[in-house]
């Protein structure tokens, strides 16, 4: 039985991993301590998984707890320190996405990595999603012949991705801006489905719709003289999971979950567009914009074979059809249909999928490559830096100086 210890108390730690851990798979997995500065909030998820020990000291951790493998589920920017320092006292990692943030974390993880010999895990559970697997299935089996391009279009309404204007993420120095927070997961999923590796990334990027664009505006939504007529407030506070974590918590360490999204303070973008060029020379056409009136994504891969069209939705009208889809038009003028039942739980069944191969310690083939290491954690991120980079240069980056030898 492996030994588990969360470095980061959140929401996100309680419900992907720690009460899973504790619930689903006592038979393979302890969950030994949870770890937090901020010892409110991981006194709350040790009180959620039974009385789990609590730390506030990382390497007070570490000696005496004697995990075999560390869950990384800080904010973003915290990543790489815990990762490197679980590396360095032995254990292996599990690392929410994104890896790290900036092309130099990337590099000190992977030196850390084959320094030491312990291994990194990215958890891209939209991977493990029945109908993203089914397209990578199709592609693998050729049905377009040879990638030449992807179009690919994420779009986040103004509930949950008005949140990440709300949240630590709106600071680029804590997530790197919704480029490599947000978008890591769909450009790890464009590299595993086609099979390939970055090369040379452009970009641009504004904030449009979020930040000072209006007068009207407070602090935090709980104590805002305008919440009655703000289409954007929330009332968290009466949430009790929020309360217990952030309400009750914020006194420790001063961290507001419920900021305006009008905020002087925010400098991440909200409004993005990349072309990517790929080893093999693919090409990669990405948006991403914060403020759809509905949530979801559409893309097109373009082969030699013919072309596919695939989409997926999380709100609004589009989300009534019962199945997903992917239209094949191949050479023959023909149109030829793939119909994918949708799965159930989060991020389109692909959690529960991936959790079973995380903690249940069966030997499960994994012939799709769907456990992602941290050279795909390191190309899914170098794309969003690279980007970050030439938005503020005006120039392509090409992903190889990012990663000088390795």
């Amino acid at each position: 039985m492996k030994r588990y210890a969360l470095a980061g108390a959140s929401s996100r730690a309680l419900s992907m991993y720690a009460k899973p851990i504790v619930e689903q798979f006592p038979d393979t997995a302890q969950l030994v301590d949870i770890f937090d500065i901020n010892p409110v909030r991981a006194a709350f998820i040790s009180q959620e998984c039974g009385g789990v020990p609590t730390f506030q000291d990382f390497d007070e951790m570490l000696q005496q707890a004697h995990p075999d493998v560390i869950i990384v589920t800080t904010v973003d920017r915290f990543h790489e320190q815990y990762t490197v320092r679980s590396l360095e006292a032995g254990c292996d990692v599990i690392t929410e996405k994104p890896m790290a943030i900036t092309d130099e974390q990337v590099r000190s993880i992977l030196d850390a990595e084959k320094r030491t010999g312990h291994k990194v895990t990215v958890t891209f559970n939209y991977r493990f999603a029945p109908y993203a697997t089914r397209i990578k299935e199709l592609l693998r089996e050729g049905i377009i012949g040879k990638v030449l391009s992807v179009d690919f279009e994420w779009f986040l309404d103004t509930s949950h991705g008005a949140d990440y204007f709300r949240r630590w993420h709106r600071r680029k120095e804590n997530s790197g801006g919704l480029l490599v927070h947000k978008a890591t997961h769909h450009f790890d999923i464009i590299n595993w489905w086609i099979e390939d590796e970055p090369e040379r990334v452009y970009a641009f990027g504004e904030r449009r719709f979020y930040g000072p664009t209006r007068e009207e505006r407070g602090e935090r939504c709980s104590t805002c003289p305008y919440a009655d007529t703000c289409e954007f407030y929330v009332d968290y506070k009466s949430d009790p999971l929020y309360k217990a974590l952030y309400f009750d918590a914020e006194h420790v360490d001063g961290y507001h979950r419920d900021g305006c999204v009008f905020s002087e303070e925010i400098d991440i973008e909200d409004t993005m567009s990349v072309t990517v060029h790929y080893k093999g020379d693919t090409l990669l056409s990405y948006s991403l914009i914060a403020y759809s009136p509905y949530e979801g994504w559409r893309s097109a891969i373009n082969g030699t074979d013919g072309r596919i069209e695939i989409s997926e939705f999380h709100s609004g009208l589009l989300t009534q059809a019962p199945n997903e889809y992917v239209k094949l038009f191949n050479r023959k003028g023909e149109l030829v249909t793939y119909e994918i039942p949708k799965a159930r739980g989060a991020h389109g069944g692909g959690d529960v999928r991936l959790l079973e191969r995380l903690f249940s310690e069966k030997d499960i083939p994994d012939p799709l490559g769907h456990m992602a290491d941290s050279w795909a954690g390191a190309m899914s991120v170098l794309i969003g830096v690279a980007a970050n980079k030439s938005i503020a240069s005006g120039q392509p980056i090409d992903i190889r100086a990012l990663l000088a030898n390795h």
